[in-house]
């Protein structure tokens, strides 16, 4: 039934259209990227499942290599690549040893270990991830670089369309278990969350829950980002969080098909979270280690996504630069 549940989701995501979806894209000829930046001295770096499309199009940009968008295939969301042919024959293997998307959890224990030399996330640092990186000594430093909204998201035959934020608070401390409770159907909610340490739930604790305790939902945890739209088009009352530009570029499922639940009247759009209205914005980071050479090359785009220059590529991956 999993399997199926993915493969929806695949065929729905495959039959939306892009004007972006396999073509390469156009060169912008006023991109300032990064003096002497080269496959040679490019730094290892690693990422969320949510932040691998601005890792991949970064890397292209700063390199020169042309790249386009794959539909869903073996996995069940669209990817951004290189485009390899156009790669010179001795940096084939690139992309597979330097960018890399370790999931979230994987990126900050990468990083701390020494693995990678920077890492892009939605989220900082965990307390999971805090006592590990105290054990080793490391500090790490983390700074955002762009903003997004982190949605919830329902079956398209439920109702309700809005909810605040102490309705969801309460919904995921059990106090509201039924969806006639909140204006719709009388039937329980399906109440789905993802596991401990990946991006969005660290961010769902911290930025929705606000220091509650979310109640035990037995068999709730949805392993993969992409198996949330599964799980959410196969149950009627159910309900889910990821990140709006996951759902947008990635996840590619329409409104129509997972409509997202409007907070406090607020629906997450470019407005809302531009000028901070909607009360969910979540921020994506770039992280290093305390201890990373100034002089090298690791620190110099640790520096340059920061910068006015790195501006068109956060915004051409879905993002608000912060």
């Amino acid at each position: 039934m999993k399997k199926l549940r993915l493969i929806a989701v695949s065929v729905l995501s495959s039959i939306i259209t892009c004007t972006s979806c396999n073509k390469e894209e156009p060169k912008n000829e006023n991109f300032m990227g990064i003096n002497d930046i080269s496959f040679e001295n490019y730094p290892k770096v690693d990422g969320s499942t949510s932040s691998s499309v601005l890792n991949v199009m970064v890397a292209c940009k700063l390199l020169g290599v042309p790249y386009k968008w794959y539909e869903p295939g073996i996995v069940t969301e669209w990817t951004l690549q290189p485009i390899y042919e156009d790669i010179p024959e001795q940096y084939k293997n690139f992309f597979w040893q330097h960018i890399k998307s370790s999931k979230t959890h994987g990126a900050f224990m990468n990083l701390i270990d020494g693995d990678a030399d920077i890492i892009l996330t939605h989220r900082t640092i965990s307390p999971d991830e805090k006592v590990h990186a105290d054990s080793a000594g490391i500090t790490l430093i983390e700074t955002p670089i762009a903003l997004d909204a982190f949605v919830f998201v329902v079956n398209k035959s439920n109702p309700v369309r809005t909810l605040t934020v102490s309705q969801i608070q309460k919904i995921y401390t059990a106090e509201i278990a039924n969806w006639s409770q909140v204006g719709g159907k009388n039937t329980s909610i399906k109440v789905f969350t993802r596991p401990r340490n990946s991006g969005s739930e660290e961010v769902f604790r911290e930025l929705v829950m606000d220091g509650l305790e979310p109640a035990n939902f037995p068999a709730s945890a949805i392993g993969g980002m992409a198996q949330v739209f599964g799980e959410i088009l196969h149950y009627e009352d159910a309900i889910c969080y990821t990140f709006n530009n996951y759902k947008n570029l990635q996840a590619r499922v329409p409104d129509s098909e997972v409509p997202k639940i409007a907070v406090n009247g607020i629906l997450p759009e470019e407005k809302t979270v531009k000028n901070g209205t909607f009360p969910f914005i979540s921020k994506v980071h770039v992280a290093i280690r305390s201890d990373l050479d100034h002089n090298s090359m690791a620190y110099r785009l640790y520096q340059w996504l920061q910068s006015e220059d790195a501006k068109s590529t956060i915004t051409e991956c879905g993002f608000l630069p912060k």
